[in-house]
C-alpha cells in the first residue's frame, strides 16, 4: 500500500495506477477503493487524469473487493 505524503493515509489503490490518476483521486480527497465506489463512472471519468486505463485498473480492483461503482 502506498503512503500518501500529505497526510499518512495509506492507499489500497491498484499498485500499477498511473500518477496522474493517483494524483485525480487524492486531488479530490479519494485514498481508499471504498471512497471511489461511492461515485458513478461518469463521475470518475470526469476528473482530469482518469482515463480508459485507470477506469479498467479500479473497475477490477474494485471488483476484487466485491465493490462496484454507484449508479448515477
Amino acid at each position: 500500500m502506498e503512503l500518501n505524503p500529505n497526510n499518512k493515509q495509506e492507499s489500497d489503490f491498484p499498485k500499477g495506477l498511473a500518477k496522474p490518476a493517483l494524483r485525480a483521486l487524492a486531488n479530490h480527497g479519494l485514498w481508499r477503493l471504498e471512497q471511489v465506489a461511492k461515485l458513478s463512472e461518469m463521475e470518475l471519468k470526469k476528473l482530469h487524469g482518469i482515463g480508459p486505463n485507470a477506469m479498467k485498473q479500479l473497475r477490477l480492483a474494485l471488483e476484487d473487493k466485491g465493490l462496484t461503482f454507484s449508479n448515477e
